[in-house]
Formats: C-alpha cells, structure tokens, sequence
C-alpha cells in the first residue's frame, strides 16, 4: 500500500512540477559552473547504496561529506544555494527517487554512504529494512540539530508506528516545517 500510496502522489507532482523543476535546474546551471543535479551516494533500504539526485547547492569543489561536518559551509554554497536549501527545492529531484522504487515519501532520511556511525546505529535498531524517505519523523522533530542516536531513536519509533495515517501526519507537519523554514541551518 505504501509503495501505491508513492506511485499515485508522486506521478501528479512530478507533472505538476515539471516547468518550476526545468527553471530550477536552469537557475542553477546559470549561477554556478557545473552540473544541475548533484547526485548523492546514499544508503538505502537493507543499507544498499544507491544515487539519490538533488539540485545542487553547493559548489563541484566540496568534500563529500555532510554539510554539518564542513568547518564553513556557507563558503561552498552557490549564489542560490542557501535560497534552495531553506526553501528545500534542493530535494525535488528525489522525485525520481521516489517513482523509481529507491526512496518513498516517508522513512528515515537516506544517510550519506560514509556515516558509518548513523549506518550502524540504524542497523542495530532494525531502521536499515525500511525504504528512506523523502522526510521522516526526525525531520519534523529536529533535521540537522538532532545528535546521531537521537534521530535513530526517532527512525526506531517510526518503525514501530509506521502506518498511513502517521504517514499522512508527517507530510503535514513536514509541509508546515518547509513553509515556516524550521529547524533549517544550512
């Protein structure tokens, strides 16, 4: 059911999305030199790797870590890229993701391949047989601020609870987060 749920969200949005997702793309080829997407290694379900697209933010030079652990990561954003990141347009491309089977719309957030310590806190907990999705129950309950083991504790207590209308509830309060700007620092 989930995985229907996906499919039928994620085909009108992707329609839906498809001139404002062109212009994006097209402001960040312009403003920066580079690729449009940024395509992400990512850990998904059964800790399988696979590429997860974003629009990029940040400038082609920029190690390939997790933005919290860069000593200053305003100096490698692109001209539009802090726009992108509070708005969270970078995520649209996940879109592909989500109709390709990778991702969903609700599941704990895709861990970078080199986060060894979420990886296996989130293995340990059983997190690693769910799909990743788009936004999750830490997201709406911290994002980036969280530390490591509490936001798996939150990725084990959408494990437990995860049925359609907590999904349904999570895409809300994700949707009232983005609109507000919360819990957003990079």
């Amino acid at each position: 059911m989930k995985r229907a749920f996906d499919l039928a969200l994620a085909l009108p949005l992707a329609l839906l999305l498809a001139v404002p997702v062109a212009l994006i793309a097209l402001a960040v080829r312009l403003t920066s030199p580079g690729p449009a997407i940024y395509w992400s290694d990512r850990v998904g379900r059964h800790n399988r790797l696979f590429r997860m697209p974003k629009f990029r933010s940040m400038r082609i030079d920029t190690p390939a870590v997790a933005t919290h652990l860069l000593t200053d990561p305003q100096l490698y954003l692109t001209p539009i890229g802090p726009f992108l990141r509070k708005s969270s347009l970078d995520e649209l491309p996940q879109l592909w993701s989500i109709l390709v089977g990778d991702m969903s719309f609700v599941g704990p957030r895709p861990a970078l391949f080199n986060q060894e310590d979420l990886i296996a806190l989130r293995t340990a907990a059983g997190v690693h047989e769910l799909v990743p999705g788009l936004t999750g129950w830490a997201q709406i309950n911290g994002r980036d601020e969280l530390p490591i083991p509490v936001k798996v504790r939150f990725d084990a207590e959408y494990l437990e609870r995860r049925c359609l209308a907590f999904d349904l509830k999570i895409l809300w309060l994700t949707a009232v987060r983005v609109l507000s700007r919360a819990n957003i620092t990079h």
